[in-house]
């Protein structure tokens, strides 16, 4: 199996050499551009397995080189790096399409484990799988590919990833915890809604033109996927 590629997109030079020397240690090719305009060029020449992105970049920031990547390829996963480290900042990111956000300073070791959560989950690295549906909601995990009815959804991997483990646990409670630990790989921090903007960003592509609702919230106990809806849910 080729190693995976990531492009590293950070300004400062010594960071991002640091970054880059670290994860060719560990079994990984990288290129790394140091301004966002560099960036989205290398991300339309290549292919890259995942991007480790910034958010303070020359000529163009982190937020708007994300949205970039995600009208050309809405899978592939983002890592935000950066010393934005507000709730506020995380949920721009989440909202602009980044599938995970680290705040500087860091471990290596979490960088590293979140990549390879990621990785785990994208399309070049699942194998044997299977069309699941609910109701007129069908996801191809092969193909990473979302339809409700008629009408083709496009995901991030993160949103791909929550919604793929909703549906395999279809009609069951699914906790806040157990969303973080299974989907992010890592003790999320319960001190922000993280997980609450992120269910509602996938309920709004999923169910919100649609007259049947899927996704439902258990009040103190987290989420189901189901085909009934319940009454104290319908919104």
């Amino acid at each position: 199996m080729p190693e995976p590629k990531i492009l590293i997109v950070e300004d400062h030079v010594k960071m991002a050499d640091s970054i880059s020397r670290g994860l060719e240690e560990n079994g990984y090719k990288t290129d790394v551009a140091y301004d966002g305009f560099i960036g989205k060029r290398m991300f339309d020449s290549n292919e890259y397995n995942l991007i480790v992105l910034d958010i303070n970049l020359p000529l163009l920031n982190g937020y708007e080189l994300c949205a970039e990547i995600r009208k050309k390829d809405p899978q592939i996963p983002v890592i935000m790096l950066t010393a934005l480290g507000s709730t506020d900042d995380k949920l721009l990111g989440f909202e602009k399409g980044a599938d995970d956000y680290i705040v500087k300073p860091f471990e290596f070791r979490e960088l590293i484990a979140r990549i390879k959560a990621l990785l785990k989950r994208s399309p070049a690295n699942k194998k044997n799988q299977t069309v699941m549906k609910v109701a007129d909601l069908e996801i191809d995990t092969e193909s990473k590919t979302v339809k409700r009815g008629d009408h083709n959804i496009d995901l991030t991997a993160k949103e791909f990833a929550l919604l793929e483990y909703l549906i395999r646990n279809t009609g069951k409670v699914i906790s806040k915890a157990d969303i973080a630990d299974k989907i992010w790989n890592i003790n999320f921090d319960t001190g922000t809604n993280v997980i609450e903007v992120y269910v509602n960003f996938l309920r709004k592509k999923i169910d919100r033109n649609f007259p049947v609702k899927l996704i439902h919230t258990q009040i103190g106990m987290g989420y189901v996927l189901k085909e009934i809806p319940d009454n104290a849910d319908q919104k």
